[in-house]
């Protein structure tokens, strides 16, 4: 209850896109294993969950020094973004993910996207929904936007997103929607609220940081916030 006591009415909303518009987190784990399989190795949850929301490079540091692979992240990051641009093609938008969005954006309510994806991955795994994010009033790109200059659990992609509004809401009015705890940490510490639509494997300690948890966009509770509830 103590968590709902907090909730204030907002003005705009922010959604993270891996895992929570898009269906991705499976073929990212894929690819993922396609590279460090050929060193003998396993990517498991234990391992992907430290790495959801963070850049691209920072992924590619990280799995090096985790899997004591014997390649460079430079390395490593291109044979996982050749692998990325076989399979990434076919993403498909997550279960609710078109009528909620299209529910805000009839509502006027103005909406963005914060996606530690570069603007070349962006575009690659969004190729089928371009009219889907047309809907967005901005895209921002963490991966290779110079004004993001740290990755998720670091609060600065938000707060780029929050500012490129054009009314630039304070953070308190801005809610985001995120799957993985190092995106829900971010958006805490930038002074946002923040509904987690976790994933099934994430272990339950690392959801304790999220006030607000559900298991389907559709279940969204938008009325808690002050918006326009959707439509059952």
């Amino acid at each position: 209850m103590s968590a709902l006591k907090q909730i204030k009415k907002v003005s705009h909303v922010i959604f993270d896109m891996d895992g929570v518009l898009l269906d991705t987190e499976k073929l990212y784990s894929k690819a993922t294993q396609n590279v460090v399989g050929k060193y003998g190795k396993t990517y498991d949850w234990s391992i992907k969950a430290q790495m959801m929301g963070l850049k691209g490079t920072e992924v590619a540091e990280k799995i090096v020094e985790m899997l004591d692979l014997p390649i460079t992240p430079e390395e490593y990051y291109k044979l996982a973004h050749d692998e990325y641009n076989i399979i990434m093609p076919d993403t498909q938008l997550m279960p609710g993910a078109e009528q909620l969005v299209k529910h805000l954006y009839e509502h006027k309510i103005p909406i963005a996207v914060a996606t530690s994806s570069s603007l070349a991955s962006f575009e690659l795994k969004t190729a089928k929904h371009k009219a889907f994010f047309a809907l967005f009033n901005h895209i921002v790109c963490g991966g290779s936007d110079p004004e993001v200059r740290k990755g998720k659990p670091c609060p600065d992609i938000f707060l780029v997103c929050a500012e490129r509004f054009k009314d630039k809401p304070l953070a308190e009015k801005c809610l985001v929607f995120e799957d993985a705890p190092n995106g829900v940490a971010a958006a805490l510490k930038a002074g946002m609220q923040v509904v987690m639509i976790p994933d099934e494997n994430v272990p339950a300690e690392m959801l304790i940081e999220a006030p607000i948890k559900i298991n389907r966009l559709e279940e969204a509770p938008l009325e808690l916030f002050g918006l326009p509830p959707l439509k059952s």
